[in-house]
């Protein structure tokens, strides 16, 4: 598209009309994340002062939510976590083919909570905990705070910080996680937390608590995963059963 350079408002008009058709096309998707400021400037070959006008004039029609340190989003788009798939935090991303990594925060062993997880091996009682950050286009989305078997503790920080959890497991102990017990709620940003996701402390935060087993019941994760809410819902599938004649 060629703009037509009459002024600055029809400028900034034009670039928001075609912005706005490209969003109902589904050209941002999978996470329908606009590029950034500098990349339109380049694109349409105008100031930041016309990108900005063309963005607020989508933002205050509502074809786009932007979001402080984050950039521009389509409307309404979230990031999913499907309830019903048996899907680490990690992955769950990867699978919406986003650009998703961690960051290993620190990693210590302590008391395991609840008592001792069943198969870590260790006669005390005690557990590898992760601080996991979970990054969204290199932005703070999520951290993990996992307990884990103590034989955890020989995967190296590289491999912590590019594969889930349940891979390790089924790695290192040849048993594939089977089932997982979830809970959402509504918590807060602690002081460990908040300097991580980049929030104020008190923030309010989704948290995922999540229990983890093998087939023969043996439990092998405890996690809770702190989540930055402005783009990130949870979803089940559910369907009616027929009821018999």
């Amino acid at each position: 598209m060629h703009l037509i350079r009459e002024n600055i408002a029809s400028l900034y008009e034009q670039i928001a009309s075609l912005l706005r058709e490209e969003i109902q096309q589904g050209r941002f998707e999978p996470t329908g994340k606009l590029p950034s400021e500098a990349a339109l400037c380049l694109r349409f070959g105008v100031s930041r002062v016309t990108v900005r006008l063309a963005l607020a004039r989508l933002e205050q029609e509502g074809t786009v939510a932007r979001k402080q340190g984050k950039g521009t989003y389509a409307a309404g788009k979230q990031l999913r976590h499907g309830l019903d798939q048996l899907r680490s935090f990690h992955e769950s991303l990867l699978q919406q083919g986003l650009q998703a990594g961690m960051r290993l925060l620190s990693r210590e062993i302590v008391d395991a909570p609840g008592g001792a997880l069943s198969v870590m091996g260790d006669e005390d009682g005690r557990c590898l905990r992760l601080l996991r950050l979970h990054l969204l286009d290199g932005a703070p989305l999520a951290v993990g705070r996992s307990y884990l078997p103590l034989l955890m503790d020989a995967a190296d920080r590289e491999r912590m910080e590019r594969t889930p959890s349940y891979a390790i497991l089924q790695e290192l102990t040849g048993q594939a996680v089977a089932r997982a017990d979830l809970a959402i709620k509504v918590g807060q940003a602690d002081a460990e937390l908040a300097p991580a996701l980049e929030v104020v402390e008190g923030a309010p935060l989704l948290v995922m608590e999540r229990s983890s087993y093998f087939a023969d019941g043996a439990c092998c994760d405890r996690s809770q995963f702190y989540i930055r809410p402005e783009r990130y819902e949870f979803v089940i599938k559910t369907s009616f059963a027929q009821a018999g004649g």
